[in-house]
């Protein structure tokens, strides 16, 4: 075994086999960076390129992209409260707090060592676990798989806001969100209403977008602040060094998360999209001062970051070992095993070891050189949270428009990202947290068809007395009891606090009733509508519907007498209702709010004439200089280079398929044979 470990080190290390894992390792962090692409869309792309290659060399391109995504996407959840990946929302809950605190520098330092250690840990351990891990894997069957789903909701339910029944019910609307469309278990389709764009289901980085990126970049936008609330000359400490430090001091806590990410991510189907909130939650609760936490506690940037790169040496094992692929990531790779001619199976354990051990290695050195590239650069990125608003929210607009137009090529993705975008606002202006809502959507078919197998295969609950089904529903309730001690420790904080006079005035702009009560209905009308509809449906197709209805419904209950009380409570410190209504919207710049919403709307009216590679970058110049107040060379410069950046990679690299606009429907006989239309439709 020792001597398979070298060969396959000594094959990774020799030419071009290095060259390729360090390309793989650059076009990663370039892919990770941007909101919407990510590792399926890299693998995708690269994936032609291996044709005919070596196996090793082949791996080695795509392994060097596939495990450093998860590192660079920390870039996009730290600087702009947007998860970069599906692996990185428990990220943002203390990384973009440390931005604003103007300590992005610090955050990224703890991100990136983290992530390198996780990664090399998930690849050391991969590596001795390859004879020993099959029966683990072959415990874990539909009863384990739904109530894991069950401890990742809850875990992001109760740590990711500062009310548990808010955040359960926000799980259970994303559970039911991934209803819509054609259900796997029968050939009916669930609530599209009519539209053709809904019966294949949700699209998740359409919603991501919107949900996560247009609020805040909204909130850059209308407050005309950066991304740091303090100046560079205010900010003391919080460098890159500091945060390597902070990582070096937590070296027990990384070791742990990095443990929990590689078994958690040897599971098939589930395990890579909850484990950075399972190690949040491990974080949380195992620490003996958790206040800061979701304030801009580092350890809540150290914990998911250690586990979701160590998930990626986790979820090779079993396409490598069994063919059974543990993500979508993990099934491309799998099709790229058959494609260079390797089998899945024994045979990679056995004679073809040394194979098996250079995808080891190339997962390690990628850790590595990412973590050492970011570093460097770490420093200069984060200057990014001290540049003024109004110079990077038209960027951002631009790449989180294109990601959401990458995840159907349908004006679907847009209507869909700008809808969320809406609901995104009042979320967070009520308080109302929005990861849960994310992860739901995500596991939400895994959870019903693990759900409705259990239940064909199990006479009534009797598949609750098997051993790893009780552990993990232990530790569900155990995550309840230390969210309600928490939270009635809190109050009891607020009240001695109001004895002395000293509780703080409440902030109008986010969490407030007048916000959070319309939801509130919004909600608990969803849930039983939703109920009502899937009554006529077979059983198999309304059985989680209607759970989820009844099960939601009642956690928005409890949600609105909270609500209602709290609104009863504003009317009276406030003398009535109009008062109210025009402080809680003074406060939140309401009317501003709705003008950029307005703004992206008829930005897209205009991308049904004109198409996107012009309606973007006028957007850009019409923004910079109507909200921003830049001159015309600005504007001009600016909106050049995101339309030379647009055609040069969405279309010429990545040869995206592009809205026919009704300007590329006529510009072809306006224009002279040979023009290159595909500069401007």
């Amino acid at each position: 075994m020792l001597a398979d470990l070298l060969n396959g080190f000594l094959l990774v290390m020799q030419w071009p086999t290095i060259g390729f894992l360090f390309l793989g390792v650059l076009f990663g962090i370039f892919l990770g960076i941007l909101p919407g692409l990510g590792v399926i869309i890299g693998l995708v792309v690269l994936l032609p390129f291996t044709f005919g290659m070596d196996p090793v060399a082949a791996f080695a391109l795509l392994l060097g992209m596939y495990a450093v995504t998860s590192t660079s996407d920390t870039i996009a959840s730290v600087m702009l409260g947007v998860p970069g990946t599906s692996a990185s929302q428990a990220t943002i809950l203390d990384g973009y707090p440390l931005a604003q605190q103007g300590h992005a520098a610090r955050a990224l330092g703890a991100a990136f060592t983290t992530s390198a250690f996780g990664g090399v840990f998930g690849a050391l351990v991969l590596a001795l676990s390859l004879p020993l891990i099959r029966p683990v894997i072959q415990s874990f069957s539909s009863p384990e798989i739904f109530m894991l789903g069950v401890l990742g909701l809850t875990m992001v339910g109760s740590l990711s806001g500062g009310n548990m029944f808010k955040g359960l019910a926000v799980a259970a609307l994303g559970l039911l969100m991934s209803t819509v469309g054609y259900s796997d278990s029968g050939a009916i389709p669930r609530y599209y209403f009519g539209v053709d764009y809904l019966i294949d289901g949700l699209p998740l980085i359409p919603v991501v977008l919107g949900l996560f990126a247009l609020p805040e970049l909204m909130e850059l936008a209308i407050r005309n602040i950066s991304i740091s609330r303090k100046d560079n000359e205010e900010v003391e400490g919080g460098g890159i060094l500091d945060g390597v430090k902070d990582a070096c001091r937590n070296w027990w806590l990384a070791v742990r998360c990095a443990t929990i990410g590689t078994y958690i991510g040897m599971l098939p189907g589930l395990g890579s999209s909850i484990v950075d909130w399972l190690a949040y939650g491990h974080a949380v609760q195992s620490s003996k001062d958790n206040s800061k936490f979701g304030k801009g506690d580092i350890r809540g940037v150290i914990a998911p970051e250690a586990a979701n790169n160590a998930t990626r040496g986790g979820s090779l094992l079993p396409t490598v070992a069994f063919g059974v692929p543990g993500s979508l990531g993990a099934a491309i790779l799998l099709g790229a095993l058959l494609i260079v001619g390797l089998k899945p199976g024994p045979e990679m354990l056995t004679t073809e070891l040394d194979t098996t051990f250079s995808m080891v290695w190339s997962i390690a050195i990628a850790n590595i050189l990412a973590a050492i590239l970011l570093i460097f650069s770490a420093k200069h990125v984060a200057k990014l949270a001290f540049l003024p608003g109004h110079m990077i929210v038209p960027a951002i607009i631009m790449f989180v428009f294109m990601g959401a137009w990458l995840g159907g090529g349908h004006i679907g993705d847009w209507v869909a990202c700008i809808t969320m975008g809406f609901v995104g606002f009042f979320m967070k202006r009520g308080n109302w947290p929005r990861p849960p809502l994310v992860l739901a959507l995500v596991l939400g078919s895994i959870m019903e068809n693990a759900y409705l197998l259990t239940g064909r295969v199990y006479d009534g609950l009797e598949w609750m007395q098997r051993p790893i089904v009780i552990i993990i529903g232990i530790v569900v309730l155990c995550t309840i009891g230390f969210v309600i001690r928490g939270m009635l420790m809190q109050k009891s904080k607020e009240k001695g606090l109001e004895k002395g006079g000293g509780k703080p005035p409440a902030d109008r702009a986010e969490g407030s009733p007048i916000f959070s009560l319309p939801l509130s209905v919004l909600f608990i009308t969803i849930f039983l509508v939703a109920a009502i509809l899937a009554g006529d449906w077979p059983n198999s197709v309304k059985q989680f519907p209607i759970l989820l209805g009844a099960i939601g419904a009642l956690f928005v209950f409890i949600v609105l007498i909270q609500d209602g009380l709290e609104f009863r409570s504003l009317l009276s410190s406030e003398g009535g209702l109009v008062p109210a209504l025009r402080g809680a919207t003074k406060e939140a710049l309401f009317i501003k709010a709705m003008l950029f919403m307005l703004g992206l709307i008829v930005m897209v009216l205009v991308m049904l004439v004109i198409g996107q590679k012009l309606a973007l970058p006028l957007f850009i110049s019409f923004y910079l200089a109507v909200w921003g107040g830049y001159g015309l060379r600005t504007c001009l410069i600016y909106s050049t280079c995101a339309w030379v950046f647009m055609i040069g990679f969405y279309d010429r690299v990545m040869h995206l398929f592009w809205y026919p606009s009704w300007l590329s429907q006529k510009l072809p006989g306006l224009m002279p044979e040979g023009f290159p239309l595909w500069l401007f439709v």
